[in-house]
C-alpha cells in the first residue's frame, strides 16, 4: 500500500454532463437529501450561435497535503498511506472544522447523522478490487481511477500523455484529482 498513490483523472473532453456519477455516488454511499459527495458543475463559453457548454465533475481531491487533516481535533479525518482522505466516525465529534478547511467545498455536514461527510474514492469498493461507483457508472469513460504511482496504470498513462490541470493549485494541497481539459482554464472559468 505504501507505494500506491490512488487518484483519479477526469477527461473533460469525454464528459457529457449526464450526472450519472453524482447519482451513483448518492446511491452507493446512501448520501441523504441535501448532501452531495460528487457534483457536476457547468459553464458556457462563446456567444450565440457559437456557444459551447463545458462540464466539471467535482469530488474530494484526496490531497497529498489535505488542510482538513490537521484541523481535526480528534484525528477523525486522516490520510491513508495509499492516498484517500477518510473519516473515522468513531472519532468524529461533529465540529465541522474539516468542512470549513476544505478549499474545494467537497465536504458537508450530514443533516441526518450530524457527522462530516465526503467522497472516499469508495474505499470500501477499492479495497475489494472494484472501482469507485462514479467511475463504474460513467458511460463516456471520462473518469479513470487508479494508481498514479504506477506508470502502467491507465490513470497514470492518461495523465502523462495529456496536459492536465488541478483545481486551485495556489492552495498548495497537491490534489490527486486531475483534469484533462478541452482547452479551458478550469481555474479561470465560472462553473456553477
Amino acid at each position: 500500500m505504501a507505494n500506491k498513490r490512488l487518484g483519479m483523472v477526469i477527461d473533460l473532453r469525454r464528459c457529457t454532463g449526464c450526472k450519472a456519477c453524482a447519482v451513483a455516488c448518492k446511491s452507493e454511499n446512501e448520501v441523504p437529501l441535501g448532501g452531495f459527495r460528487a457534483t457536476v458543475n457547468e459553464t458556457e463559453k462563446g456567444a450565440y450561435p457559437k456557444v459551447k457548454k463545458y462540464f466539471l465533475p467535482r469530488l474530494c481531491n484526496h490531497c497529498q497535503n489535505p488542510p482538513c487533516v490537521p484541523v481535526c481535533p480528534t484525528g477523525a479525518t486522516y490520510k491513508r498511506e495509499d492516498g484517500p482522505v477518510l473519516i473515522n466516525y468513531d472519532k468524529c465529534i461533529k465540529c465541522g472544522r474539516c468542512v470549513k478547511a476544505c478549499p474545494y467545498n467537497a465536504r458537508f455536514m450530514n443533516p441526518e447523522s450530524g457527522y462530516a461527510n465526503k467522497c472516499t474514492f469508495c474505499a470500501h469498493r477499492v479495497d475489494n478490487g472494484v472501482v469507485p461507483a462514479c467511475v463504474n457508472t460513467c458511460m463516456a469513460r471520462a473518469r479513470i481511477f487508479g494508481d498514479l504511482a504506477d506508470p502502467n496504470s491507465e490513470a497514470a498513462q492518461l495523465a502523462a500523455s495529456n496536459e492536465v490541470q488541478v483545481l486551485k493549485p495556489e492552495a498548495g494541497t497537491k490534489p490527486e484529482v486531475y483534469y484533462v481539459s478541452p482547452g479551458v482554464n478550469l481555474n479561470q472559468e465560472k462553473f456553477q
